[in-house]
Parts: C-alpha cells; structure tokens; sequence
C-alpha cells in the first residue's frame, strides 16, 4: 500500500487530537466544580463566595471547552484540504521556527504538569472511592447491585 503524502490537512486532523483532549480535560474540571458547589451549605457567607467564584470558573471552562471542541472538529474535517503552494522562505522564517519551539515547549510543560497532578488525582481518588466501599458492600450483601 502506497503511503499518503503529508499535507497540511492531514496535519491539521491529526493535530486535533490536541485540543479535543484539552476540551475533554477542561470539560471533566468544570463538572468537578459543578459538583462540588453542592457541597456548600446556603446561607454561609464564606460558602456563597466560595460558590460564585466556582460557578464562574465552570461557565469560563464550560465555554473553553465547547471552543476547544468546535476547533478539533474543524481541523479534523481539514484532512481532505487540498495542497496549497507554499512560501517556502516565508514557511522557514525565524518566527515559523519561534512559533513552533514555543508549541513544543508548551506541550512539553503540559505534560508533566498533567503527570504531577495525576500522582495526586489518582491518591484523591483512591480516598474517595474508599468512602463508597462500605456503601457498596452493603448494596452487594442486600441484592440490590
């Protein structure tokens, strides 16, 4: 089978994996915001800051994510682009080189910022869970699962 010649398209749809994952992520914080304003008593002052500050940071996240889906959506029906003449000075200009090193890093920071945070997401969650075991023994020994 002959291999397909790269183009830009091609680039673009593979590259929206990036910001699909990003909407995923930014997504799953939103509702961990969401769901944890239900945990604020009313009528606590502390608590009503606490729960305007969430909810603001869930509706930014929310219309972050929905951007972030919109444009790997876009970019992934971009596979069938056709190929375009290129400046070739222009596409091996200083600022190109610039603009990528810059993505790269920034993907780079992404990344052991995401393998910090899931050393202790995954400590959390195993705390968590362990608050639900004794409700799901129960359910286990009355049939009811």
């Amino acid at each position: 089978m002959e291999e397909e010649e790269p183009t830009c398209g091609r680039g673009l749809a593979q590259a929206a994996a990036l910001p699909a994952g990003l909407a995923a992520v930014a997504g799953g914080l939103a509702q961990n915001l969401e769901v944890h304003v239900r945990s604020l008593p009313v009528g606590d002052s502390a608590a009503a800051q606490e729960r305007a500050v969430y909810e603001r940071i869930s509706r930014d996240l929310r219309s972050a994510t929905a951007s972030l889906k919109a444009a790997a959506a876009e970019m992934a029906s971009a596979v069938d682009l056709p190929i375009a003449d290129h400046d070739l000075a222009a596409f091996t200009s200083r600022d190109v080189l610039d603009a990528f090193e810059s993505s790269v890093a920034a993907e780079g920071k992404l990344r052991r910022l995401l393998d910090a945070r899931r050393v202790d997401n995954e400590q959390t969650l195993t705390a968590i869970r362990a608050e639900f075991a004794p409700d799901a023994n129960a359910a286990e020994e009355s049939g009811d699962s």
